[in-house]
């Protein structure tokens, strides 16, 4: 049996804010035309036109035109965006106290992602963060 924890959208949505905030400066200062979103659920037609199978567990998603492909042309487009799914980052976390590092986790993969990491890299930066924080603790 899952274990649900459920937060009110605005707690959630300042949760969110708060942890745009504790990405290091040295990255937010370079993210431009962005705008991070919260939803509910990802739609089955989203996960079907990511090659997702239905009731995957997507806790985010980066969409638009990552910061290494964009030329010297690039410009007066609509925002890229990142989606944030409320339900399924709550059902993620452990405890309710988790919920927050679930948001910042999942927001910092998906900005890498805006830097034009692919998923691979991502992974790998992810697992190397992981093992340097379990060795301070």
């Amino acid at each position: 049996m899952t274990t649900s924890f459920r937060m009110r959208r605005e707690a959630f949505e300042q949760a969110v804010r708060e942890a745009w905030l504790a990405i290091p400066a040295k990255f937010r200062q370079r993210v431009h035309n962005l705008a991070i979103v919260v939803e509910d659920e990802p739609s089955p037609e989203l996960l079907r036109q990511n090659g997702l199978p239905p009731g995957y567990a997507l806790l985010g998603l980066y969409h638009g035109v990552p910061l290494i492909h964009r030329g010297a042309s690039y410009g007066m487009v609509l925002p890229d965006k990142i989606s944030l799914f409320q339900g399924p980052i709550e059902r993620a976390a452990q405890r309710a106290d988790d919920i927050r590092e679930v948001i910042y986790d999942t927001l910092w993969h998906e900005i890498a992602h805006y830097f034009g990491m692919n998923e691979a890299q991502v992974r790998a930066a992810e697992r190397k963060r992981a093992s340097r924080r379990r060795f301070r603790r």
